[in-house]
């Protein structure tokens, strides 16, 4: 089943039933409110008024689920989690529709005002979870003939990862895990497993059979009792796009860690990629990209200044680009106006220090005001970077990180900022111990990310701007 194919379904009868619901409540409120209050009949017109409201109001329905999170895994949904995510997000979406539009609405009494509420609230919420649970059910329906799945990866090779293969492919209702094969810890390691699926390697090997096999889920079948063999497992997995399954021992079902939503299967736990909930997520997306467009506007007689200064200052392009690594270890290039003379690395890869005699008389400036970050706004719209986040590094430098603190790619999680918590409350590195010392703030930023975190420090980021505090970094390893 296509993604995008049944994304842009959920959308399109999303859509559907909100322009029904309109229409409906349109037609309820000439016939049967507005004569109370006018004491004759109202002529049932649709006006431009009216179009216009069929047009704006689903599309704002749309964008309201596409914050809520909706859209984030339509494959991995519940029909009776959507009946309470449905009744909640459009009893909050009638709210804000009531207040904004409805309280100037001509009523006969006040008891009109709770009538026009409801008969919203019942059309809305009827319309949207009928045309929602048929989409739903069919996907399920395909999943439990096994139609339709995930490709599934074992981590584990022992009787207690045999046991979790046998009792989930042998399922009534099967989840939906396709398995593809198993991974041993340990090399030369005996698995009864390989009675039953192909062995395709040790845990080394789990880069390449995610590209292979186009891996969706893994299952890992060691207990978290393992603690140090499974935070090795877990660094090398979290900064990938896979839902990652443990199970849990007896410690997680005694104080509450291990929560799951499936009844019929397995007592499998959930270990989330999601570091904020969808709805922060996707706000934070569109914060991003609409701030971005707003300054990329309002920075244009900036950014067209500084070129003419670069230009004039020293020979060489206006922009720097550079390959950095972002989100799940992808790469991409990064865009600055550049702060140093032009070749400013013929001896390769270099760190620079405060004094560094390669940066430029603007150079200076621009480092100490940020401005030679603002073209990193294309990046941010083109959604390999974020306002707020990890710097991103480049990988000459992320290989000698990982060797020290294999810890460091849990960063990669998330988008890379044009600003960070590290940078903000550390400072620039000039070198992989500093680094290092950096690294510990944001990997605080990411275990308590949220918007409100984003905005402090972006107004941190802002002070430090008008200050024009020195960096002692390069626009070459600026991170």
């Amino acid at each position: 089943m296509n993604k995008k194919v049944q994304v842009i379904r959920y959308l399109f009868f999303d859509f559907i039933a909100a322009a029904a619901s309109w229409i409906l409540f349109y037609i309820y409120r000439k016939q049967y409110i507005e004569p109370q209050h006018f004491g004759s009949d109202v002529p049932l017109e649709f006006t431009s008024r009216f179009y216009l409201g069929l047009l704006i109001v689903p599309t704002l329905w749309i964008l309201f689920y596409y914050l809520w999170g909706y859209y984030n895994h339509i494959y991995r949904k519940s029909r009776l989690l959507e009946l309470g995510q449905t009744f909640l997000s459009s009893l909050i979406g009638v709210i804000l529709i009531f207040f904004t539009l409805m309280l100037d609405d001509y009523v006969g009494s006040y008891k009109n005002y709770y009538n026009l509420f409801f008969t919203l609230l019942a059309l809305h919420f009827g319309l949207t979870y009928s045309f929602r649970v048929i989409q739903t059910s069919r996907i399920i329906h395909r999943i439990h003939k096994r139609e339709f799945g995930f490709n599934t990866l074992l981590i584990g090779s022992d009787e207690k990862a045999l046991r979790i293969y046998q009792e989930l492919n042998s399922q009534i209702r099967p989840a939906g895990f396709r398995f593809v094969g198993f991974l041993t810890v340990n090399e030369n390691e005996h698995s009864p497993l390989e009675a039953v699926l192909p062995r395709l390697g040790t845990l080394k090997d789990f880069s390449e059979m995610t590209e292979k096999y186009q891996l969706e889920e893994v299952i890992i079948a060691i207990e978290s009792s393992q603690h140090d063999l499974l935070t090795g497992i877990l660094t090398s997995l979290q900064n990938r796009t896979l839902a990652i399954w443990g199970i849990p021992d007896l410690f997680d079902l005694l104080s509450g860690n291990a929560k799951t939503n499936a009844i019929y299967s397995s007592p499998l736990i959930k270990i989330s990629n999601g570091i904020m909930p969808a709805w922060q997520a996707n706000l934070k997306r569109l914060i991003d990209v609409s701030f971005s467009i707003l300054a990329i506007i309002l920075f244009l007689p900036v950014y067209l200044a500084i070129a003419i200064w670069i230009k004039f200052d020293s020979k060489g392009p206006v922009l720097y680009q550079q390959e950095r690594i972002g989100r799940h270890g992808k790469p991409f290039t990064i865009y600055k106006f550049r702060t140093m003379i032009d070749q400013a690395e013929t001896n390769g890869p270099e760190l620079s220090c405060y004094d560094d005699e390669r940066v430029t008389a603007v150079g200076q400036f621009l480092r100490r005001t940020h401005l030679d970050e603002i073209p990193q706004f294309y990046n941010v719209i083109k959604g390999e970077m974020s306002l707020v986040g990890p710097r991103p590094e480049r990988k000459f430098f992320i290989d000698q990180l990982v060797k020290k603190a294999p810890h460091f790619t849990h960063l990669q999680k998330i988008r890379p900022g044009i600003t960070s918590w590290g940078q903000v409350k550390y400072g620039y590195a000039s070198t992989i111990d500093e680094m290092l010392k950096r690294l510990p703030y944001d990997l605080v930023y990411l275990k308590n990310i949220s918007l409100y975190i984003d905005f402090k420090i972006l107004i941190y980021t802002i002070i430090s701007c008008f200050k024009g505090s020195a960096p002692a970094e390069t626009d070459n390893d600026k991170n």
